[in-house]
């Protein structure tokens, strides 16, 4: 039996997006015809800050909501010692008679400010207060940094606000009224100009998006593979996602920004984590590091958690008196935006498509109402509002009542135990449709585990989407035990992972030509990252470790071609979109397309709200008046709530909304309103291809306004383009699992897992747990022969099999301590050199032995 010690080399090629010839180009500009933005270092920080002066709407926008900031943890600590040191509650609630001394024998109503301590006492009680001194100083400190980040921040935006100005020609009046898109189209432009990056000639949309979301995509990826510890069994409760903004800071100062992480600069990952040789050394380095921060996250815990009450008492106190069922609303998680996001999707693509499918998921939860509660809320209600009724009933004879000890208090609990009632109490129109609900959620979040589809009236499958979909009050409480519970996550769990952690950086970090360093899973490559099971079969050359889950890679690399039309995708995505859409043109050719459509919108539709106009079918329907052809019949609105969405019908209503047919929809129907001068055009074939000229010029007499409406409709159509592309693609990946193992499930491997050594032999064939990280024993083979490694790719990971890049049939990998691996070959056969040429079957460092089985990849 040969030793595989699993020293991953350094493999000579990287991803590079330029045009042939360009690769290894420096572009050489003169120095008197340089511009100010010209070779700009830090491009990762300077996109980044482009980006969120455009959602900001502004430099002013921005300037003001940070010095309002800062006036506000102002505001909470002083009013915080104010409310503890200077106030006289025995005054304030009546148990002590105010001295007036020149109305000794006259009743003189107290005032607030007879309830507010002297200054000179105020002072000398807080001057006594140790904690209290202790607060302030720190909150002191940390104001200072917050007031000297700010004013670097502003020097920084103020260049920011220039660049757009001077630049990219959009004055910070007409910002708001740009998409990101044009912004980014302009970026795109202006590079052959100011020569920003000097490696390459032209950016991309993927250099942007890469530069922009650099460290996120590794989240997100990190997050898929069930590597960061947020999931736990505990004991009664069951499983328990815990992933809080405490928690989530952490990770990424340990990972990206802080005192010794794993990158050197924004863009590029230190050289020692590149190689495989001292990866236990490193692994010891990160895991006493972890420790550090965590013991830092401990002593810190009693001021953070000081904090994290005192703003949300003052932040949701007055939201709850105005509207006490607040917190019975519910709010996407942490978790599920982490879980639900593609790589490469932006902040306000990720928050557009999730507003998107609230409605339908708050439906969908409360479909769940327990019988019980019902019943019980119901009776509760009418005894609170009886009690309620005669207080104000009497009230209204006559006023004085109110005067009357706890009667107002007494009458705002009522108001608060009836609002709260009503949220137990189900709309008795409602109609009980889960399936076709979570269809509709489906066309918006774009994943969903397999064993959801045809159980989405049990409990668990409840349960398990209100991990992504909880209640506020849930989210608030598991914020304020953060501070608490996020250093014993850092100590006792975290650091087991150190060198999972250590591998997955190795593994899955290429460099990108002119973009430096990123994630491997953030280029979107069906053939490094492709799942079989969603439409990769026969293009991927992943090993199960390589796999993304849920089809990750594939939605995404979906949803970025159709957000971003003119962007080039690779060899390999090109031809894996190409089949996509040969497959819908060839199964919307077996069926009729007008009945097809009928049957798919109508059964969405009936579970939509008409006070949703901007749902998916909506959307559709009002369009420009040329797509009629997504016009239905109005008896089908309320009717058809078993219908079932097949494949052929999503593929009908595709080929309907293929760029093709809509540019030729949307061209006829710009033509017909100039010719009758019918008002301005709403969209253009022109924008809809993604022409960098900007939509709001489509017409001499189009204003902001108009433009601003024509970039809404371009973005609801690749909107609904990707629904339905979510959805034909979830139906095919059904019907190609129904035939294979069942590996394609929701739980992952548990997060708090030991780093231990696995037997070798005697849990070879044991039944692994339910994941969809790691697949059932027996199940799983691997595809044989593999294409060359892509031009340009500079990848960081372990070549298994000599020079020749081909899998070895029949080999066993089981894991030794700490992540090392070894290999059972053929008789004979010597340990031999890793090259520095193709990995094909990289393997994770913590895994259970499987077997490879000719028929399944």
């Amino acid at each position: 039996m040969a030793h595989f010690d699993t020293e991953y080399q350094r493999l000579e090629v990287s991803y590079n997006d330029s045009p042939p010839g360009e690769e290894d180009m420096l572009v050489h500009v003169p120095e008197g015809s340089k511009s100010l933005w010209h070779h700009i270092e830090n491009l990762d920080l300077f996109f980044q800050r482009v980006y969120n002066l455009h959602q900001k709407n502004g430099f002013t926008c921005m300037l003001l909501g940070e010095i309002f900031e800062l006036v506000q943890l102002v505001f909470v600590v002083a009013f915080t010692v104010f409310l503890a040191n200077c106030v006289d509650y025995d005054i304030l609630f009546a148990n002590k008679m105010v001295n007036h001394t020149h109305h000794l024998h006259e009743s003189i109503k107290v005032t607030l400010p007879d309830a507010f301590l002297p200054a000179n006492v105020c002072s000398a009680r807080i001057r006594n207060n140790v904690v209290v001194i202790f607060i302030m100083v720190i909150a002191g400190v940390f104001w200072l940094h917050r007031l000297i980040k700010f004013i670097y921040n502003i020097c920084c935006y103020w260049e920011i606000r220039s660049f757009y100005i001077n630049a990219l020609k959009i004055s910070m009046a007409d910002l708001p009224y740009f998409t990101w898109q044009e912004v980014q189209a302009r970026i795109i432009e202006i590079q052959k100009e100011h020569q920003m990056c000097i490696h390459k000639k032209e950016l991309t949309e993927l250099d942007i998006y890469h530069r922009i979301l650099r460290f996120k995509n590794y989240m997100v990826a990190m997050v898929n593979k069930s590597l960061l510890p947020i999931r736990y069994r505990l004991p009664m409760l069951g499983d328990v996602i815990f992933y809080t903004r405490g928690l989530k800071y952490n990770f990424e100062l340990i990972f990206f920004w802080g005192p010794g992480s794993l990158f050197e600069n924004e863009w590029s990952l230190k050289p020692e984590y590149k190689r495989g040789g001292n990866r236990l050394e490193l692994a010891d380095k990160l895991s006493a590091r972890i420790l550090w921060i965590g013991i830092a996250n401990f002593l810190l815990c009693p001021i953070i958690l000081i904090w994290q009450i005192l703003y949300a008492f003052f932040s949701y106190t007055e939201v709850i008196k105005r509207e006490p069922g607040s917190l019975g609303a519910r709010c996407w998680s942490l978790y599920g935006r982490c879980y639900l996001r593609h790589f490469n999707e932006l902040d306000h693509e990720l928050m557009s498509r999730l507003s998107k499918g609230y409605k339908a998921s708050s439906k969908y939860m409360n479909c769940f109402m327990s019988p019980l509660l019902t019943v019980v809320a119901k009776n509760v209600a009418f005894f609170a509002g009886s009690i309620l009724a005669v207080l104000i009933s009497l009230t209204i004879y006559d006023e004085d009542v109110l005067a009357v000890e706890h009667v107002l208090t007494t009458i705002t609990l009522l108001g608060v135990c009836i609002t709260i009632c009503r949220s137990f109490i189900p709309d008795k129109h409602m109609v009980f449709c889960p399936e076709q609900l979570l269809k509709v959620i489906l066309a918006h979040i774009h994943y969903m585990p397999d064993h959801w589809q045809g159980n989405a009236h049990r409990y668990e499958t409840r349960d398990e989407f209100s991990q992504l979909f909880q209640y506020k009050a849930v989210f608030i409480l598991e914020e304020l035990l953060s501070p608490v519970i996020t250093p014993f996550i850092l100590i006792f769990c975290l650091r087991r992972k150190s060198l999972e952690i250590i591998d997955f950086f190795r593994n899955f970090t290429v460099e990108v030509v002119g973009v430096g360093d990123t994630c491997s899973f953030a280029q979107m490559d069906v053939r490094q990252h492709g799942h079989p099971a969603w439409m990769s079969a026969g293009k991927t050359e992943a090993s199960i470790y390589q796999q993304a889950e849920d089809g990750k890679t594939e939605l995404s690399l979906m949803h970025f071609a159709i957000t971003n039309p003119r962007w080039q995708p690779p060899r390999e995505s090109t031809h894996f979109i190409s089949q996509l859409k040969e497959k819908v043109q060839r199964e919307a050719a077996n069926c009729q397309q007008g009945m097809a459509e009928k049957h798919l919108f109508s059964s969405i539709q009936s579970i939509q709200s008409e006070s949703e106009p901007h749902s998916l079918i909506a959307n559709l329907l009002v369009g420009p008046p040329s797509l009629t052809s997504f016009q239905y019949a109005q008896e089908g609105h309320g009717a058809h709530h078993s219908s079932h969405i097949g494949s052929s019908d999503v593929a009908s209503a595709l080929r309907s909304l293929s760029p093709l047919s809509t540019s030729q929809h949307l061209r006829g129907s710009f033509s017909s309103t100039l010719a009758k001068g019918e008002g301005t055009p709403l969209i253009t074939a022109r924008g809809l291809a993604g022409s960098t000229t900007d939509t709001r010029t489509a017409s001499s007499g189009s204003s902001a306004w108009e433009g601003q409406l024509t970039s809404m409709v371009l973005s609801e159509y690749a909107s609904n383009e990707m629904s339905i592309h979510a959805v034909y693609m979830h139906e095919l990946h059904k019907q190609q699992v129904r035939t294979e193992p069942a590996r394609h499930v929701w739980h992952r491997q548990d997060s708090d897992d030991s780093s231990e050594s696995a037997p070798e032999d005697s849990e070879a064939n044991r039944t692994l747990p339910r994941s969809a990280t790691f697949p059932f024993p027996g199940a799983l083979s691997r595809q044989e022969g593999s294409t060359a490694p892509m031009v340009g790719q500079r990848r960081y990971g372990c070549t298994p099999d000599g020079a020749s890049g081909t899998s070895r049939p029949g080999s066993r990998m089981s894991r030794l301590p700490m992540g090392g691996w070894t290999e059972d070959v053929q008789a004979g056969r010597h340990h031999d050199t890793v090259p520095e040429e193709g990995s094909d079957d990289e393997q994770p460092p913590q895994i259970h032995k499987v077997y490879k089985s000719v028929g399944y990849i």
